[in-house]
């Protein structure tokens, strides 16, 4: 894991670079996704305005969100399994925190405008007497947490919809309320907060470290070779007799740098956020000297062994199983979308006895959950009940809801006692006319039959 050590001339590769790199995809997606449609329907939307759930560019309703923990499910696990595979990389590699401090104090600050000597020293505060400079870092910021918060809120306002919206402000004041909380949010932590989230807000930092093992990844000071361990009250102590064999030069690049100003070589801490600017820094003075990197992204047991990190091992192999198994259970629910919603509710009279019919009448609440216009109606699977209302199928436009008062009837006698009222159980085949080999639900309902006295009682 750790970097060549023939210097920048045999062409290292250093983390920062990678990091980078990894953060504009991560940008990119984030920004280009919620454009991205199929059949109308967004990789990720939870639409509370049109109560709609997007997921792998199918729609669900509100009613569908079965999927939710699910999704919820899998992305604890995902947090377990990639803190036990690689410690904080999501802190160091694709948090929003980190990647904004990164523009903001390295290519803001210090690259476009100069505030900062140079982004290797992040332990020196900006220089004095650059008001007007801080200011212009601010408001360049101040536009760019608007256009994040406005990124944000695409995953729950589509953008086809949130451009209409902020045309009339007026109409949309909640909308307009979250931009502007967020973005205000961002300029405050971006700006003044800084790494103290990461270090007192944040709660991934107070749970991260119960998930570690000796083969979890993390930044790690050699201080065999180094020469330097600390206790954990910080006092110095020696591996080995100090002396010209030590190999750390005491330059202490790899404190400079820290985003979040700790001393590596005292250990692993928990303001770490595996960013990996320490071992770059160690790596670039290492390579001078002709000898590889005192810091590495690594595990403890490879660190002592000497071989390759473990990344096969119990642990990621139970977290590897369940996610899988739960991401396909996922899938496989995704595939039981129903394009129409049916709920049966039975009124308050349990049946009406007519002359020569017993009826029972019911609520039916149908929903269009399909992108087209569709024509529906219904079946009883018992031939004996027949449908007197409606008699004929009624149309539903596109994600449009309806209430139809439906009587069932028979003039058969279905249960020969006297004894008391009976339920007879009967299943509602709905269907769309024009698309029924494709949109058909079943529900479970009640013919309530009575009892023989009570007919003989109502036909009197």
């Amino acid at each position: 894991m750790a970097s060549s050590s023939c210097g920048s001339a045999c062409g290292t590769v250093y983390y920062s670079a990678k990091r980078y790199i990894t953060f504009g995809i991560i940008t990119l997606i984030a920004l280009i996704l919620p454009f991205i449609k199929v059949n109308d329907n967004h990789f990720f939307l939870l639409s509370f305005d049109k109560k709609q759930l997007h997921l792998l560019f199918t729609t669900f309703d509100m009613q569908e969100l079965y999927l939710m923990p699910f999704l919820l499910i899998i992305l604890f696990l995902s947090i377990f399994f990639m803190t036990t595979l690689g410690g904080r990389v999501w802190c160091g590699w694709t948090c929003p925190q980190t990647i904004f401090r990164v523009i903001y104090r390295d290519l803001i600050e210090t690259k476009l405008l100069g505030i900062r000597r140079n982004i290797s020293n992040k332990q020196i505060p900006p220089k004095d007497g650059q008001g007007a400079k801080k200011l212009l870092a601010i408001l360049i910021w101040s536009a760019l947490a608007f256009i994040a918060a406005s990124n944000f809120m695409w995953y729950f306002v589509p953008p086809e919809d949130f451009f209409t919206y902020i045309q009339n402000p007026a109409d949309h004041p909640i909308l307009l309320g979250f931009v502007f909380a967020i973005a205000s949010f961002l300029i405050y932590d971006i700006t003044s907060l800084k790494e103290n989230f990461c270090i007192y807000v944040c709660p991934y930092a107070r749970i991260q470290s119960v998930m570690y093992d000796e083969d979890t990844i993390q930044t790690i000071y050699d201080s065999v070779r180094g020469g330097m361990i600390y206790d954990e009250h910080g006092k110095k102590l020696w591996s080995k007799p100090p002396g010209e064999n030590d190999e750390c030069t005491g330059c202490e690049a790899c404190v400079r740098v820290c985003p979040t100003h700790i001393d590596i070589r005292k250990g692993m801490q928990l303001e770490c956020i595996n960013c990996l600017e320490c071992a770059d820094a160690c790596t670039k003075v290492m390579n001078k000297l002709g000898k590889p990197t005192l810091i590495s992204w690594t595990s403890p047991n490879a660190i002592e062994s000497g071989n390759k990190v473990k990344f096969v091992r119990g642990r990621t192999i139970a977290y590897g199983i369940v996610l899988t198994i739960v991401f396909a259970l996922l899938v496989f629910m995704s595939t039981k979308k129903e394009y129409m919603l049916l709920n049966i509710n039975r009124t308050t009279q349990l049946y009406k006895v007519q002359d020569t019919s017993i009826e029972n009448a019911y609520t039916f609440l149908f929903q269009n959950t399909d992108r087209e216009n569709h024509t529906y109606y219904f079946e009883v699977d018992n031939p004996a009940i027949k449908i007197e209302r409606p008699s004929e199928p009624f149309m539903l436009e596109a994600g449009k809801k309806t209430k139809k008062i439906v009587i069932l009837s028979t003039t058969e006698e279905l249960v020969p006692t006297d004894r008391k009222d009976t339920p007879v159980p009967i299943k509602i085949k709905a269907f769309a006319t024009d698309a029924k080999d494709r949109i058909v639900v079943e529900r479970d309902a009640i013919f309530v039959y009575p009892r023989q006295s009570e007919i003989e009682k109502a036909r009197k």
